[in-house]
């Protein structure tokens, strides 16, 4: 039944995972967009933290985690999430829903296990707007859109060669769109003219994981992690449209084809760099665990040349989260809430990214619940976030933000022998 309901979800909601708008930030303008949470809501809930398996969750940015699985588990998520976008002079409220994953993971052999599915990479999102005056006070008006982003493909396997040592690896494929359009009109000028780009990217890149997890006293765990997300060489097909339309109609009246292999852009190469994650924890298994990770990344290597941005600059990236969960009684069979799973965490992204000479970073506190489902360690997971982006200085935009996290994580056992009586 598990497996009947997940395949009618998929059907209904893959083709939302291709067509959304995965943001609305004015940040997705740089890049290849903003890059999309990877993780399952449990662990985003535990502000990002990652090291954490279990038997009946699948850990999408772990894959040393997948050799704890002892079921089949099925994995997906939806978010909502609402923006207030302000500077000095005004404020705009909107939100946006998305598909955040669609997984599965099961157990290959003792120790062994391996999953794979879909997710978004990265998203672009954005509607802007300036004015600005000619030498003769005629209001120029320019409108900035983009649309699109990457998408993900990943196959996972995960094994212990040795007690307490795991290793997991993960290949993923990512691919997707970005289209990017600027038009321009001047005051009392009947037509107006568009810059219109658009980039079609593919590559891969994949993830290695250590885990080490010694049990302490005979009830304690200890888990140590190293996660190595290689640089991702992705390779973007341009092409570029300039040319003029009517005010009046909205009709094309000119439209060029800019030669770009005359300047070495009609492909270029995206270089996304490596990222290392250094994380411990400490826990009682199903019943309580902290953690904290460090991430960090060569941002400062990383250039898109078909953009040409000159208000962007990169430095080198890091990430601080910490988190953990609690569950008062996983046994209790009166007590509703006590087998409940209580999660929280927070988290600070210090993006690398520069802006008109200004840091655009990010803080977010998270915090859900895991609400058990009858029957094979389902569950429902509820998850939320609070966090704020960017900087009102400089003219530019601060974005503060409310994420819901809904999750569902479904578990059967496959490969069972019919027993006749």
């Amino acid at each position: 039944m598990i497996k009947k309901l997940l395949i009618a979800f998929i059907c209904v909601t893959a083709h939302g995972l291709f067509a959304q708008n995965g943001t609305i930030s004015p940040y997705s303008y740089f890049g290849i967009g903003d890059s999309r949470d990877n993780g399952t809501v449990e662990n985003q809930m535990m502000g990002g933290v990652s090291m954490y398996g279990d038997s009946i969750h699948v850990n999408l940015t772990n894959p040393a985690a997948y050799s704890k699985l002892l079921t089949t588990a099925y994995t997906a998520a939806i978010s909502h999430k609402e923006y207030r976008l302000k500077n000095w002079t005004e404020e705009q409220n909107t939100s946006v829903t998305n598909l955040d994953y669609l997984a599965i993971g099961f157990p290959l052999a003792k120790n062994v296990g391996a999953g794979f599915g879909i997710m978004p990479y990265s998203s672009v999102g954005y509607g802007l707007r300036a004015t600005s005056n000619t030498n003769q006070d005629a209001e120029i008006s320019s409108a900035f859109t983009g649309s699109g982003g990457l998408n993900k493909l990943f196959a996972s396997v995960g094994f212990e060669p040795i007690k307490d040592v795991s290793l997991g690896v993960t290949v993923n494929f990512n691919f997707g769109t970005l289209d990017y359009e600027r038009i321009q009109s001047v005051e009392d000028v009947q037509f107006g003219t568009y810059d219109r780009r658009e980039s079609r990217v593919n590559g891969y890149d994949f993830n290695y994981a250590l885990n080490y997890t010694p049990t302490i006293k005979d009830k304690y765990t200890l888990y140590a992690s190293v996660l190595v997300n290689t640089q991702g060489n992705l390779v973007s097909e341009n092409s570029q449209t300039i040319g003029s339309f009517s005010l009046s109609t909205g009709e094309d009246v000119e439209t060029i084809e800019v030669n770009l292999d005359s300047q070495n852009l009609k492909h270029t190469e995206l270089k996304v760099p490596t990222e290392t994650t250094l994380g411990l924890g400490f826990g009682e298994d199903k019943k309580w665990f902290l953690g904290a990770e460090y991430s960090f990344q060569k941002m400062s290597n990383f250039e898109n040349t078909f953009l040409g941005l000159s208000n962007l600059t990169y430095n080198d990236a890091n990430t601080y989260a910490f988190g953990g969960y609690w569950v008062p009684d996983y046994r209790s069979l009166t007590g509703y809430f006590n087998r409940v799973t209580y999660r929280a965490g927070l988290r600070y992204d210090k993006s690398g990214m520069v802006v008109n000479d200004k840091e655009i970073n990010n803080f977010g506190i998270t915090f859900g619940l895991g609400l058990p489902l009858s029957g094979n360690f389902s569950n429902l997971n509820l998850g939320f976030e609070l966090g704020r982006r960017g900087t009102t200085d400089a003219n530019l935009i601060e974005e503060s933000y409310l994420k819901v996290n809904i999750g569902l994580s479904l578990n059967d056992r496959w490969f069972r022998k019919t027993k006749i009586n």
